[in-house]
């Protein structure tokens, strides 16, 4: 046994800046190191200043997504002595994601947050200085303060959310820490769920993600997969388009799949696909991998789905002329994205239709679409009523586990303790109880910002 000193930078009780400080007997390990979506500047990292007085030898990432990784470099800019560990698939979508992120920090910072900045070169530097790790591959490691000779042990096992996601094992003294990262345990268009089979912990450090939502409001996917297909042939057959905001990583690649894998059972009418930006890049990737990790069809290339790239058409005009189904990013139709720009177009067509299949924040610019129905007056960017003209669903296709899939995980990883993150106050809430209920021996620790936790495991 040892004991566990537990700090919360970001992402205890929020979706967002998800970074995890560990002590485990004078070494210093960052799990994560993520910013918010809904934030700038420095508000949107993790609060490092917490570090001031630790020690910090490694980082491991869970996997690509900014929430994830994006305060990386900064991080890096005051810590450059830290090794960093992920996989080989997180640190190739990382190339692409962060020279993005660099381009739309450069135009939004004000003079005040330069600091924040970062150049190409430097991303570069840093990513090909990151040590990657294929799944199920032993780390091990001893920071420069370890108060022993016993090593900790860690691996990476598929998580299942995204290409190259994982669960991150740590093994030290013969007990097992395991953090979730962001886990799908159930097969998704492309990748399969998480390996988890034969995997163990005393403590879990897990997300709470679905933790609000009951079993009873989420359909089964083969049935919202019939769903989907019936209402786009809907507005297809009636000389609409379609608009599905998506983000770039994961939602864009998982969608792309399902649509052309329902054109080609011709349950699905076959129309133009219109996709654009990085999750172009991005899919190339996933078919340079697609024999490397676990996923369905797995012949499937990606890139050779006929598709029309929607940033070479100016006027939005075009998809009354020539209907289709857009995948627009980004997913929570942010200020400034196409997706945004798309659906202010399509709030005004009679014949469209805006399909809602992931994740948004209620705070973000898109979630009054996400929650009209058509007739309804919205306020879109602080800008006049508008009145909602199109169709506005939502179709369940998670990449995130669900309450039930996560307290079976649970009763299969027979945990002493627990600590729950990544989720809002109702979500932990919620799921705390059905843990407590179901598990009333486990120790249920509900992390929280800036304050620590310190546990003997």
């Amino acid at each position: 046994m040892f004991d566990l000193f537990f700090l919360p930078l970001g992402g205890a009780s929020e979706i967002g800046a998800s970074c995890f400080y560990l002590n485990i007997d004078g070494t210093g390990i960052l799990l994560d190191c993520g910013i918010h979506p809904r934030k700038s500047g420095f508000d949107s990292l993790p609060n490092f200043n917490l570090l001031k007085n630790h020690p910090v030898d490694a980082v491991f990432i869970s996997h690509a997504h900014q929430d994830h990784i994006g305060a990386l470099p900064y991080f890096v800019k005051q810590f450059p002595h830290v090794k960093i560990y992920s996989t080989v698939q997180t640190v190739e979508i990382s190339m692409v994601t962060l020279n993005n992120a660099a381009k739309i920090l450069k135009a939004q910072l004000s003079e005040n947050n330069q600091d924040l900045l970062y150049t190409h070169d430097e991303l570069e530097l840093m990513l090909k200085s990151v040590r990657t790790f294929d799944y199920e591959e032993e780390i091990s490691l001893r920071g420069l303060a370890h108060k022993n000779q016993n090593s900790i042990s860690v691996t990476f096992h598929d998580a299942g959310h995204i290409l190259g996601s994982s669960l991150i094992e740590i093994k030290y003294n013969g007990r097992i820490i395991l953090y979730t990262g962001d886990i799908k345990l159930g097969s998704q268009s492309i990748l399969k769920g998480a390996a988890v089979f034969g995997i163990n912990a005393d403590l879990l450090i897990t997300e709470s993600t679905y933790g609000y939502l009951e079993d009873t409001l989420i359909p089964n996917r083969l049935d919202e997969i019939k769903r989907f297909t019936w209402e786009t042939n809907n507005v297809l057959n009636n000389g609409g388009s379609v608009l599905i905001p998506v983000f770039g990583l994961g939602k864009y690649q998982e969608m792309l799949s399902l649509i052309y894998s329902l054109m080609q059972k011709c349950k699905l009418v076959e129309t133009t696909i219109y996709t654009g930006g990085i999750g172009r890049r991005i899919s190339r990737i996933y078919d340079t991998n697609k024999y490397l990790v676990k996923r369905n069809y797995e012949n499937l290339n990606l890139h050779d789905i006929p598709q029309e790239n929607y940033l070479e058409i100016e006027d939005l005009s075009h998809f009354i002329r020539k209907p289709g189904i857009v995948l627009a990013t980004s997913g929570m139709m942010i200020e400034g994205t196409a997706s945004l720009r798309m659906a202010k177009f399509w709030l005004k067509q009679k014949k469209f239709a805006v399909w809602i299949v992931g994740y948004i924040d209620p705070e973000s610019t898109g979630y009054p679409i996400s929650a009209a129905n058509k007739g309804d007056k919205i306020v879109v960017q602080n800008g006049t009523p508008v009145k909602v003209n199109c169709d506005v669903k939502k179709f369940h296709f998670p990449s995130h586990s669900s309450k039930t899939e996560l307290l079976n995980f649970i009763d299969d990883l027979k945990p002493s303790k627990i600590i729950l993150i990544h989720g809002d106050y109702e979500s932990k809430d919620k799921f705390g109880y059905e843990i407590l209920s179901r598990f009333p021996k486990v120790k249920l620790y509900n992390a929280e910002n800036s304050n620590s936790i310190s546990l003997n495991v």
